[in-house]
This record gives structure tokens, sequence and C-alpha cells, in this order.
């Protein structure tokens, strides 16, 4: 019975102090408790006011110009009733002037005074008349070569670039990727093709060291002389193994944008006959198989010529996970720096194996596709001699299904080269100014 007693008195007592607390205490205001940010509800305002640009219109007008009552009407609408403002544009100066902001007599407010408390918010516009502009460096001003060819031959067919013609990729590739470039050169037919594959230039550019995209997809352009002995040995097989010999001694780097390289070949002046097509009624070609990439890797490792026609690229059926590959950090990276954007995820058909690197002596510079188990469904491999520092050729290849994206080439290259860009600086004066919105509570604290 005692306990019950003592029991009850403690809660008497518990109650009785806190209700001698409460009393006693002083709440704070429900404005203390959950402040108003001004600051970020005056940035957000000038966010809203200048969504189709009208802000930046404005602020470069007459302080006479009706828009400005236009804007206060706008700038009312968007803040609480409660809430008083002021704003004020400044002149952005340029060169050696002594001040950073000039104050160009243009404010508009709804109140005589701000109160005691307030916070403000900045916003810099620039006028329509502005013109801004990335010059990307050029392949080659830091070392050698250069040059990109860009294969546009008329007398050739291509193949796995479903929904487009080699000419019309090409045409794409020259206007993405020339500006990167010291010199572009379009190789407009086989015969174009055969000078370069000789060292003679065709517009006095560099050969050596150069970069040369196939547009084709699975077929390559073979020049006249090349459809015959001994290029023809082995279905034209030994034609890729001199490519690839051509390549290493060149040094250059061979892009293939789709699909598995060196399938086929093609020359629609020499394949004329009926049975001279890749068995899907493209005519004007013939069908290499896969041994026009071994032969082409040996070539560029100047390993012995051997017909192999063993497949060696992998797919979805090899590995499920390649129906879904996905780009790299390092192309993600480089998409945000050169604004080149294509879908994150693809699907590899042709991913080339990572067993390549041991028996070609080869090195991977860039990932475009993160690899897949032993598979590289997209990558710029670079040849190095066992024992030697130096690159002696490259393959930048793209095993991916049918319907190339343009954009995945020029992306892969400019990973691997990155070239840098240089952002000029405005080309009229007194082109940008400074918009502060002040803003207070009515009434104060």
């Amino acid at each position: 019975m005692m306990r019950t007693i003592e029991v009850l008195l403690v809660i008497i007592i518990i109650l009785g102090a806190s209700m001698i607390a409460s009393f006693f205490a002083v709440l704070p205001s429900p404005r203390e408790v959950s402040p108003l940010n001004l600051r970020r509800l005056a940035f957000t305002t000038l966010q809203v006011l200048d969504l189709n640009y009208s802000l930046s219109r404005i602020v470069f007008m007459s302080p006479n110009d009706p828009a400005w009552n236009e804007l206060q009407i706008a700038l009312s609408a968007c803040l609480p009733p409660n809430i008083i403002y002021n704003l004020t544009v400044y002149e952005v100066q340029s060169g050696n002037a002594t001040e950073l902001y000039k104050y160009m007599n243009i404010s508009i407010s709804n109140a005589e005074s701000l109160g005691i408390a307030s916070d403000a918010a900045s916003y810099l516009v620039a006028s329509s008349n502005v013109t801004f502009h990335v010059i990307p460096e050029k392949i080659g001003e830091r070392g050698v070569g250069g040059t990109l060819y860009v294969l546009n031959c008329s007398d050739a067919r291509g193949w796995w670039i479903t929904g487009y013609t080699a000419q019309s990729l090409a045409q794409d590739l020259y206007n993405l990727l020339s500006p990167y470039f010291k010199t572009t050169v379009m190789v407009q037919n086989t015969t174009d093709f055969g000078k370069i594959l000789n060292n003679n230039t065709l517009q006095g550019e560099v050969v050596q060291n150069a970069v040369v995209i196939n547009t084709f997809g699975e077929a390559i352009p073979i020049p006249t002389e090349y459809c015959k002995q001994p290029y023809s040995n082995g279905n034209y097989a030994n034609y890729s193994y001199f490519l690839g010999q051509q390549v290493r001694r060149y040094n250059w780097t061979w892009a293939s944008i789709v699909g598995y390289p060196f399938y086929y070949v093609s020359n629609t002046g020499n394949f004329t006959g009926s049975d001279d097509q890749n068995t899907y009624g493209i005519y004007g070609m013939k069908q290499v198989g896969p041994a026009g990439l071994n032969a082409f890797l040996g070539g560029l490792d100047n390993q012995g010529y051997t017909y192999n026609n063993n497949g060696i690229t992998g797919g979805p059926n090899d590995d499920p996970r390649l129906a879904s590959v996905s780009l790299s950090s390092d192309a993600i990276y480089y998409c945000n720096y050169y604004g080149i954007y294509p879908s994150r995820y693809q699907t590899s058909t042709r991913a080339l194996p990572s067993s390549i690197n041991t028996t070609y002596h080869l090195r991977v510079t860039t990932y475009v596709f993160n690899p897949v188990g032993n598979w590289i469904p997209g990558a710029m491999y670079r040849h190095v001699f066992q024992g030697a520092s130096n690159i002696t050729g490259s393959l930048f290849a793209l095993g991916l299904t049918r319907t190339p994206d343009i954009r995945l080439t020029a992306l892969g290259l400019l990973c691997d080269y990155k070239p840098r860009l240089y952002r000029s600086e405005y080309t009229a004066a007194n082109t940008s100014r400074l918009v502060v919105l002040q803003l207070g509570l009515l009434g104060g604290v």
C-alpha cells in the first residue's frame, strides 16, 4: 500500500513541475522555429522570371520601356503577399575597370525599406548578341599525325549498317569529327583508298599516324589492284592481312564502327558476277568470313600469314550480359566534356575476346563499354611489340549489333586522343549584367 502511495506522489510532483514550467516558459514564434529561406526564394524567383529568357531580355532594355512594368507585375505574382522586395541591375565591367559591377540606375521595389531582416540572391544574365564558342584542340597539334581519313567510297557497298548508307555515315562523321583534326579527308572511291595505302597523299595531308574510319560496317572497300592474287588468296583474307601490315607500317588507327570487322570486301566495279554478293542479296562484295579479322590482327602483329577461319567474336549466346552492355565511367565523363550523348546501353553481338591482347601484343587504352567477363564490346587496342614502348598501329572496334551510332565512334576516338576544348570569351562588350533580388518579410522580425 505504501508503494502505491509513493508512486502517486511522484506522478503528482512530475505533473505539477511540468505545469509550472510550461506556465513560465517563453515559446519561440513559428517564424523562428521554421524560418523562411529568403535567399533560396530569391534565387528561385529569378530563375522562374528567366524561364523563357524574359529576364535576360528585359534587363538590357531602357528603364522607360513598358517591359519593366510587366517584369514588376510578374515579380509580385511570384512572391507571397507578405514578402517585400528590391530588384537591382548592375553592369558587369570588363578590362581594367576599377569597379567590377556598375550600378545601372535600374531598380524596382514594392517598399521603401526591407526592414531589419532580409536576404538576397544574384543572377548573371547575358544579352542576346553574345556569341560563345568552344574551340577544340586539333589532334596532331601536340604530336605527330593529325589526319582523319573517312572512307566514303562510291564504288563500294556496306553491310551491318542497317538503316544507313556508308556515304551518309561518312558525311555525319565528317561533320562531327573534322573540328578535332588538323586535316580531314573524305576518301571518295577505292582508287583513292589504294593511293593512301601506298603512302600517297590526296590533299597534301600527312599519311603517317592517321585515323582511318571504315563507314562500311563489316565490309571493307578494296581497290581494283588488290582484287587479284595474292590478295585474293584465302577468299581475300590475304587482303585483310595486307591492311594489318599497312596499319602497322603507317601507325594508323583503324576504326571499325559496328559488327564483325573485315568480314567482307567490296568493289562494285570488279565484283559484278551473280555470286558476288554477301549471301543476303547485297551485290558487289565478297564474303571473307572470320578469317578477315584473324588475318588483319596477324598482319598488325607482323606474324606470318596463315588462313584461319575460326570465329573469335562473342554475343549474348556466349554471355547473356552482352545483350545489354554499358558505357564505361571514362566514356560517360567524356560524354559531358565533348557534349556527345549516345545511349548508355547497347547490344554487343560481335565482342572481341580479351585473349587477343596477349596473342597479338595489344594494349587496351580506352574502354568505351565495360568489359563483360572475358569479352570486350568496344575498345581502343594499341599495338606494342613485346619489349618495345612505341605504338605501331591500332584498332578501334565496336562490336555492336547492326544499326551503327556514329556518336559512339566519335566518343571512343575522342576518349582516347583527348583533345582539349578552349572556351572563348564573350565577343561583344557590355554584354553581361548582374541582377540582385533582395527580399524581406513584411513587418520585420
